[in-house]
């Protein structure tokens, strides 16, 4: 069952032009979080915070050929299981394998300008939105933000139902 009554879209967005990521995340907050879900230890990447911009332009790739939910789940796999850095070009490969996009297909279209620009109106829609920082979920105006914005969201889809 999932936490939200639809299925929301996906929108890969830059993190710097929104607030940028925190430099000193609350690890042991987001470790406590995780193990409290079921899931697996975390791995921190040795670099942070990630530069995501070669990992964000293949997810918006893969969104155009419909992978953009199972890549994302792959690079943050990648990054949050592996300790791997979402901005070397070797994990957004092994991402993409693991999303099943050949690694040419994704390499030629972190290249492509449709790409870029694609990445680049996603992030301008998102500030015009009003989008500070990631997690967002955005419920036709509003907007829920952080730890909790699933809960936010599934509330405010219910008040609409």
């Amino acid at each position: 069952m999932s936490a939200l009554p639809v299925v929301p879209e996906w929108e890969p967005v830059l993190a710097e032009p929104l607030g940028g990521i925190d430099q000193q995340p609350n690890r042991r907050l987001i470790e406590r979080l995780a193990a409290e879900h079921g899931l697996q230890p975390l791995r921190w990447p040795r670099s942070w915070p990630p530069q995501t911009r070669v990992a964000m332009l293949a997810a918006t790739y893969a969104k155009r050929v419909g992978r953009a939910v199972a890549f994302s789940l792959a690079a943050f796999r990648q990054a949050f299981a592996g300790g791997r850095d979402l901005g070397d070009e070797d994990t957004v490969l092994l991402a993409a394998a693991a999303s099943e996009m050949h690694p040419a297909a994704i390499l030629k279209g972190i290249g492509l300008r449709s790409t870029a620009a694609a990445l680049e109106l996603a992030v301008a829609r998102a500030q015009a939105a009003g989008v500070r920082s990631l997690p967002t979920i955005q419920v036709e105006a509003d907007l829920c933000e952080g730890l909790d914005a699933v809960e936010c969201a599934a509330a405010a889809l219910t008040l609409r139902r």
